[in-house]
């Protein structure tokens, strides 16, 4: 069985999704994201040049965080993810060799899926977290009536049309970790915009989870 790394103890359950970030803006924007309370950062392969994000964002922040790609489909791309010393493996899908790759890397995985049987598929694969995607169509609803038959165990994530207004919501159907994509950062967004809407999403987890 292919057993990939456990999802790490981080301060809140964020992953900041920098969908688009172009290279020359990926410190001062992983940085600020970061400062304000989101430890993990995630450069979706679709973004311009992402490797060279994610090999910079990796080197200035510290040790802790937890740096990494999305939308990784292919077990090369995972190969490119580790050399640029990223530690997080995010994916709309399900896919073997991605995770037996990540596996052999120590990765910490989080697989997309949608369904009963691909949860399942993907714990079986040995995946850090589920990222259910997309949540929004799925809804705190349906991601509970899954969760009810995973492992107690298991970390849910919700991914997906998913802003700071909806943790708590999902937080009631066993939801623990949530993907911020365009709520939180879109291309040619000012740092300040950023920052701001990373430290609301930071006080909103702290609020829904009962955190400091």
């Amino acid at each position: 069985m292919t057993v990939t790394a456990p999802y790490p103890k981080l301060k809140r359950g964020l992953v900041a999704i920098l969908r688009g970030l172009v290279p020359q803006e990926a410190v001062a924007t992983a940085s600020a994201i970061y400062e304000a309370g989101i430890e993990a950062i995630e450069v979706p392969l679709n973004s311009p040049d992402p490797f060279t994000s994610i090999a910079a964002i990796a080197e200035a922040l510290p040790a802790t965080a937890l740096v990494g790609a999305g939308t990784v489909l292919a077990p090369a791309d995972v190969d490119r993810l580790n050399d640029a010393g990223g530690k997080l493996l995010v994916s709309p899908n399900i896919d073997a060799a991605v995770m037996e790759r990540a596996a052999r890397h120590g990765l910490v995985t989080m697989p997309g899926v949608f369904t009963p049987s691909e949860a399942f598929q993907a714990l079986a694969l040995g995946a850090s977290a589920l990222k259910f995607f997309p949540a929004s169509v799925l809804g705190p609803g349906g991601i509970a009536a899954m969760r009810a038959v995973l492992p107690k165990a298991a970390i849910v994530g919700a991914v997906g049309g998913v802003s700071d207004k909806d943790f708590a919501g999902y937080k009631a159907a066993g939801v623990s970790v949530f993907g911020l994509g365009s709520s939180l950062f879109k291309p040619g967004m000012g740092l300040d915009e950023v920052t701001e809407r990373a430290r609301s999403a930071a006080a909103a987890w702290n609020a829904a989870f009962d955190a400091e």
